[in-house]
Formats: C-alpha cells, sequence, structure tokens
C-alpha cells in the first residue's frame, strides 16, 4: 500500500467577503449614479412624445398616454435644423480630421523629432489649454474682423482649430512618447522616412487616442456655441446650438417641440459615440496600462 503525498492547499483568502461585498457596493452606487444621470433624458423624451395639453394636465413626469410623434416634424420643419444640421456637419467634419491631423503632427514632431528649443515650444503650447474662450472672445472678434473672416466658415474654422489645438496636442504627445522608441530605428534601417514613420508606424498604432479625440472634437464643434455667436451672424449660416437658441426663443410655450428639437441635435453625437465607442474605450484606458 503506497502512502499518497499530502498536497499543501493555500487557504482561502480571508479578503474574499469584503471583496465581493465592496464590488457590489460600487455596482450598486454605479446603478444608482447611471438612474439619476439618465432621468432627465427620460423626461424630455417623454415630454417630447406629449402635446402640450397631457403636458399642462398634471402628468408631467408621467410617461405619454398618446404619443405625439408629430412633434419631431413640427420640430424640424420650424426650426429648420435640416439647414443647422447640414452647416454643423459641414463645420464638424472639416474642423475635426484637419484639427486632429495638424496635432498629431506636431505631436510627433515633439516627440520622435529633436530640434533647438523643443521644451520651450512645447510648454507654449501646453499654457494654450490654461486659455478660457470666454476670456479670449474679444481679442478672436477683432482678429477675425481685420482679417475679413468675419460671418464666414473660414473665420470659425480657424478659430475652432486655434483652440482645440493645445489639448490635442498634449494628449497625442503623452500617447506617442509611449510608443517604443525602438520601432523607429527599425523603421529607419528599412529605408522609412520621417514622414512615412509618422503615417505608416505611430498613426495605426494611435488608433485609440485618435479616435477618442475624434469623439471629444466633433461633440465640442457640436455643441459650441460662444464662438459661434460672436462670429457668424447671418443666420443662414448658423449651426445647431445657435439654431436651437433662435428656435427656443420663438416657441418658449412649446416645451414638447422644444424637447423635440433637442433631441433631434444629439443624435449625431450618439451615432459618432456609437460608431467609435471600442476605439473610445480603449484610448480612455491606454494611459492606465502603458509604462
Amino acid at each position: 500500500m503506497t502512502a499518497v503525498p499530502l498536497v499543501e492547499t493555500k487557504p482561502r483568502s480571508k479578503r474574499r467577503p469584503q471583496k465581493i461585498a465592496l464590488e457590489t457596493v460600487l455596482f450598486v452606487v454605479a446603478i444608482v449614479l447611471a438612474i439619476i444621470w439618465l432621468i432627465p433624458f427620460l423626461f424630455m423624451i417623454f415630454t417630447a412624445l406629449k402635446s402640450n395639453a397631457e403636458l399642462f394636465s398634471g402628468k408631467a413626469y408621467a410617461p405619454p398616454i398618446v404619443y405625439v410623434w408629430e412633434n419631431f416634424t413640427r420640430a424640424w420643419e420650424i426650426g429648420k435644423f435640416q439647414i443647422y444640421g447640414v452647416n454643423s456637419l459641414l463645420i464638424a467634419f472639416v474642423k475635426v480630421p484637419l484639427g486632429i491631423f495638424l496635432a498629431s503632427m506636431t505631436a510627433f514632431a515633439f516627440s520622435r523629432l529633436r530640434f533647438p528649443y523643443q521644451r520651450v515650444l512645447l510648454l507654449l503650447v501646453v499654457m494654450g489649454t490654461m486659455i478660457p474662450v470666454q476670456v479670449a472672445l474679444g481679442p478672436v472678434f477683432h482678429i477675425i474682423l481685420d482679417l475679413g473672416l468675419l460671418n464666414t466658415y473660414g473665420g470659425l474654422l480657424l478659430v475652432y482649430i486655434a483652440f482645440g489645438f493645445p489639448y490635442q496636442v498634449y494628449l497625442m504627445y503623452g500617447f506617442f512618447r509611449a510608443i517604443p522608441f525602438e520601432l523607429d530605428e527599425a523603421a529607419m534601417i528599412d529605408g522609412c522616412s520621417r514622414f512615412g514613420l509618422y503615417w505608416r508606424i505611430i498613426l495605426p498604432l494611435s488608433l485609440p487616442i485618435l479616435a477618442t479625440l475624434f469623439i471629444l472634437d466633433f461633440v465640442g464643434t457640436w455643441n459650441e456655441f460662444s464662438i459661434a455667436l460672436v462670429i457668424l451672424q447671418d443666420s443662414r449660416m448658423w449651426t445647431i446650438p445657435l439654431g436651437l437658441m433662435g428656435f427656443s426663443g420663438y416657441y418658449s410655450m412649446d416645451y414638447p417641440g422644444l424637447n423635440a428639437g433637442i433631441i433631434i441635435t444629439i443624435l449625431p453625437v450618439v451615432v459618432v459615440y456609437i460608431i467609435f465607442q471600442r476605439y473610445f474605450i480603449a484610448g480612455l484606458t491606454a494611459g492606465a496600462v502603458k509604462g
């Protein structure tokens, strides 16, 4: 009869119940916060689907009894969102890729190249993130006026790119620095140029941060109000926020139509987020896993 060797078993962790309890509490807190965050949007959807009579009948917070889908049609036609939406899409889909392209080249130069006064120039660029838009509106208006770009999309794009440039460079600089420099040496040995290194190596590896910046910049450009209000004085050139302002001013008592208009204006942002969601989450967590 052979003796069976004893196998040592590790004692069960005493912290296991505490860990489960902590995860449960965090999960419950996250659900509660999500519900609190979603309540205003749920109320906005309920309001957009009601008639004015039902809304003021004392059941403002209840789901609609009769769904009035015509509110969206009325808001679309009266608010001229088809015009303002096209204006906003045109500006966003020119400004966002162009701004990210220029900022990515600048971040590549600061992170992978060496040139005189590099740190000083990087510091000056980063300091641009500290300038509030509201403080600069006066000087920006005079500069655009002197350049003859007032009430033009070119002037608006110039200002948008200038204000988005510093924080985009700052975020991409940190991401580019985390990419191993051995890739640069290997690419150079294979005959790759500096631009080839940027275009074929660095950018493909930076899809998470590029997608993150695309979403953030698209949302910021789509919702921007103060700069567009100062530069665009012709109502036919207005963007979505300015159009929504005009719609709410003329139809301030049409709460169902107003909420329907608000929902219409946020749909493109939701679509863009859904498309880039996977890269967006990866970009947000990239800094936590890179050494």
